[in-house]
């Protein structure tokens, strides 16, 4: 019999969640172009808005050839934030409230934890796709593409995909109508996407100001961007990837724990 931490039972695992990934994928696969579209919206507008129109009259910042530049990193921390977390809770929640499909969902013959990695992963899906095209889109705008295609920038926006679509998960098991997501959406993504970094370099705030920033798991992937962007690899701040790996196990493990207690 295999044990905890044999191969086999890793393999299942792993197995089971591409399973539960491809039932999900088999439904997102015909909405592609509104996914990749669905959130150019809000950082387009910001570019425009702040890289263009506020950046103009800003002296340059400490990373980065100008302002527009600099917020683009964040532009993509946000939109993959935005889309991980929203896509994952409203897919949820439309499985429970309306279809009534959740409890077939759960009685799947797989671990709860491959249930959370299958639903994450599609959340990551539609994070990574849209992040993507605000990334060509404002690569464009500052003509150094290349910049953005490094290994440091990819695993960080891989990480913060993985951290909001668990976060999207937690709340689609807890609420109980669309209402409350918006509650969720207007008191915790929407300050995150204005204090999480997006806009500002965090060093620079009060010490008040600061603890509070540095609370947020957005803060460390527009810092992190950012720094493997336009910074000195020297001096590279690692513990972005480490806090928010640490986010992301804790958050699979409250959401396994929450497909073992849900009643729907």
């Amino acid at each position: 019999m295999a044990t905890l931490f044999s191969w086999p039972w890793w393999k299942t695992l792993w197995m089971d969640s591409l399973a539960v990934f491809w039932g999900e994928w088999l439904d997102l696969r015909v909405r592609l172009p509104q996914v990749a579209v669905a959130g150019l919206v809000s950082p387009l507008i910001y570019i425009l808005a702040f890289g263009f129109g506020l950046g103009s009259s800003l002296p340059t910042p400490p990373l980065g050839d100008s302002y527009l530049a600099f917020i683009l990193p964040g532009m993509v921390a946000l939109s993959s934030m935005t889309i991980s977390f929203g896509g994952t809770t409203f897919s949820l929640c439309g499985d429970r409230l309306f279809t009534k499909t959740f409890e077939e969902f759960l009685l799947l013959p797989v671990h709860p934890l491959s249930l959370y990695l299958g639903r994450v992963m599609a959340g990551v899906v539609r994070g990574l796709m849209t992040s993507g095209a605000v990334l060509v889109v404002g690569a464009l705008f500052i003509g150094r593409p290349w910049g953005f295609l490094n290994p440091l920038f990819l695993t960080l926006l891989l990480l913060n995909c993985l951290v909001f679509a668990g976060l999207g998960i937690l709340v689609g098991l807890t609420v109980r109508s669309l209402e409350a997501v918006g509650l969720y959406n207007n008191f915790l993504i929407v300050p995150m996407s204005f204090l999480g970094g997006t806009f500002f370099d965090p060093a620079t705030l009060p010490p008040m100001l600061k603890a509070l920033v540095y609370v947020l798991p957005l803060t460390y992937t527009s810092i992190g961007l950012r720094a493997a962007v336009f910074g000195d690899w020297r001096q590279f701040p690692w513990y972005c990837f480490a806090v928010l790996g640490c986010v992301a196990v804790l958050l699979a493990a409250l959401g396994a724990y929450r497909f073992t207690q849900q009643q729907d």
